[in-house]
């Protein structure tokens, strides 16, 4: 049986989630800006509680992202530094999609639509469809004004809504997409724990990589690269 433990930062939330033998031992705490001062007791804790070290894993996986800066470099920070101490691989997953894989376990969703306050007037947005048990991601996620999101039509007569966006901005979301959808909304944080099928998928399929490796995903740095490069093309 695969021990994996999971750390997550990426929003106001601070998750940790430990799976040994199927059993989950599991942390959480909405506590803003205290993530630095919470995560490694939380890690701890599990691990005593399920009596194994931290070579003792198979893998370790993190929320990579999209969220907070300084809450991802935290995450991913800390992940390095345990994976390269125990020399144990990692493997990341998007904090839209361990939103939308929540709704999935726990609410039978099948369609989610995942958006995270990103400040600035705009959300991290992704839309997520169910397949074999996992929730795959449809179109690509984006930094976006919430009243110019779209969603790619899948059939769907209905979607679940998750996410800091939907609290800040559920006028704006709502009437951008209203024609096409009916909506049940529940906020949301990520929890390491929606994490842990993605990640068992991602070892069982040899897509673990070193600790090294590891990376944030900064939806604003791609837009900006974008934007970058569009210039040099122009």
């Amino acid at each position: 049986m695969s021990k994996i433990l999971i750390i997550d930062t990426s929003t106001e939330a601070c998750s940790v989630a430990l799976e040994v033998e199927d059993k989950l031992y599991e942390e959480y705490q909405v506590a803003p800006r205290q993530h630095g001062e919470l995560i490694l007791p939380m890690v701890d804790k599990v691990l005593k509680q399920a009596s194994i070290r931290l070579s003792d894993l198979d893998c370790i996986g993190y929320g990579q992202g999209p969220g907070a800066f300084t809450g991802l470099r935290i995450c991913v920070s800390i992940v390095q530094g345990l994976a390269f101490g125990a020399n144990v691989p990692v493997v990341g997953c998007s904090s839209l999609q361990a939103m939308a894989q929540h709704e999935l376990d726990k609410e039978a969703a099948s369609h989610v639509l995942s958006a995270i306050d990103a400040r600035m007037g705009e959300v991290y947005w992704g839309q997520y469809q169910a397949e074999n048990g996992l929730m795959s991601l449809v179109g690509e996620e984006q930094v976006i004004h919430p009243e110019n999101v779209t969603i790619n039509d899948s059939g769907a007569s209905n979607y679940h809504t998750v996410g800091t966006g939907w609290e800040t901005y559920s006028d704006e979301l709502s009437k951008a997409i209203e024609a096409k959808v009916q909506l049940e909304s529940v906020a949301s944080f990520p929890k390491a724990s929606a994490m842990l099928p993605w990640v068992k998928h991602q070892v069982a399929n040899n897509q673990a990589t070193a600790a090294e490796l590891a990376q944030p995903v900064y939806l604003r740095n791609n837009v900006a690269k974008k934007k970058a490069e569009q210039g040099k093309s122009n």
